[in-house]
């Protein structure tokens, strides 16, 4: 009783969730068991952010492995200014760029990062997102092969994107990160999020079209469950 007014207390001091804060005091403790649950629960979604965030996605193990090392090395240095899963996908994107420099030997050049753009809606949305692109349209053979295909091509064109507009598309659209969180996550005002996130969504679409789909193709939904699991 007393432990769980303790932890509710802490919780509340840190501005966490109890579940995480019970969590991070047991990682900061030492548990082997709090650990195991760490890789248990994030494992695959951060090893799936990872894929979609190289050039070769086969380097995306390694650098989950290398990802939880760090956690567990850095974890006294949480401090829950933001959240626990905030602050595990910001240590997974910045050690993704790091392997994606590495690799990098050329690169075209990148569009001008947070520049104005025209072409969206009242509410700022492009006429084509990848959400729009992962709803829930048919199970026959046929929508299975074209999903698979459409998936494949998104993966790609993901690949060519700028950095900083492929990491706020995959966080927004893939991971439902709010604008607030990406922030967080990429230390950049909303705004700036919101702003490379439409220039990243129109870059896509670009990039899709010059790669021979059209426009009706674009807007053919595909299920949420194409993106499940990532690239693995």
């Amino acid at each position: 009783m007393q432990a769980g007014i303790v932890m509710g207390n802490l919780a509340s001091a840190i501005g966490i969730g109890t579940e995480d804060a019970a969590l991070v005091a047991a990682l900061k403790a030492g548990s082997e068991q709090a650990f195991g649950m760490l890789i248990a629960q994030y494992s695959q979604p951060l090893y799936s952010l990872i894929a979609r965030s190289l050039q070769d996605p086969a380097d995306a193990a390694d650098i989950t492995q290398e990802v939880f090392i760090k956690v567990f090395r850095s974890i006294g240095s949480f401090h829950g200014d933001a959240s626990l899963r905030t602050w595990l996908y910001r240590i997974a994107l910045r050690e993704a760029s790091n392997q994606r420099r590495w690799w990098t030997r050329h690169k075209r050049p990148e569009l001008t990062i947070d520049a104005p753009n025209s072409a969206e809606g009242e509410d700022g949305e492009d006429a084509m997102c990848l959400s729009g692109m992962l709803m829930d349209s048919g199970n026959s053979p046929y929508d299975h092969a074209a999903q698979s295909e459409m998936k494949a091509r998104v993966e790609a064109a993901l690949r060519e994107l700028p950095e900083a507009f492929r990491t706020v598309v995959i966080l927004r659209e893939m991971e439902g990160f709010s604008y607030e969180e990406i922030g967080e996550i990429v230390d950049a005002p909303a705004g700036t999020v919101k702003s490379r996130l439409l220039r990243g969504r129109a870059a896509l679409k670009q990039i899709l079209l010059d790669q021979g789909l059209t426009v009706r193709e674009l807007n053919r939904p595909v299920p949420a469950t194409v993106f499940a699991g990532g690239t693995r």
